[in-house]
């Protein structure tokens, strides 16, 4: 892939994902907060990724388009995703 080609798409995730620079704070931010919770250290590596992409996906809906019905989609998967895993702990 060229460096025109890359630039193009990263135009493209520009126009639904937002600002990388204004996304990185935010999601940041999110995650720092809620880092905090007295349940964080308790939590699994599979619960903390999910939350981790969870406040990127929030990140970009609140600094794109929050029409991108892709991003409100990720949220519900990454959710799935770590539900699923504790119903496979527990059965």
């Amino acid at each position: 892939m060229t460096d025109k080609e890359i630039r193009n798409i990263l135009d493209e995730r520009k126009e639904t994902h937002g600002s990388f620079t204004e996304n990185a704070e935010i999601s940041q931010g999110l995650q720092s907060v809620v880092a905090m919770g007295s349940k964080w250290y308790n939590m699994s590596a599979v619960q903390k990724e999910a939350i981790r992409v969870i406040c990127a996906k929030i990140a970009r809906i609140c600094t794109g388009d929050p029409n991108h019905k892709d991003s409100w989609d990720d949220i519900a998967g990454y959710a799935i995703l770590a539900a699923d895993r504790i119903e496979e702990k527990y059965r």
